[in-house]
């Protein structure tokens, strides 16, 4: 057995903490196709407010799980980590 490196133990459960909101694993799946798209799209999308939307995506870009991309007044988010689309696909195939 390896030795536990908790430094890299923390990144990885910052990173699934991330996750465990609703909203947030929803904006997830809603990337996992490989497709950009901006905050204010999450936020008619959503129904709540443009500040609890961008608040949801700093978690998720925070924790490395979402990369941005500023385009003028816009700013598009995508991805990071693209194997977590075949994760969320695996927990789909689970689904009642």
């Amino acid at each position: 057995m390896k030795k536990c490196d908790k430094t890299a133990m923390q990144s990885n459960a910052d990173f699934f903490k991330a996750l465990g909101h609703p909203t947030r694993l929803w904006i997830v799946e809603q990337l996992s196709d490989g497709a950009e798209h901006c905050v204010c799209e999450f936020v008619k999308a959503v129904g709540d407010k443009f500040p609890t939307i961008s608040r949801h995506l700093a978690v998720l870009k925070d924790a490395g799980v979402l990369s941005e991309d500023k385009r003028g007044k816009q700013v598009y988010y995508r991805l990071a980590c693209p194997c977590i689309a075949q994760m969320l696909n695996c927990l789909k195939s689970r689904r009642p």
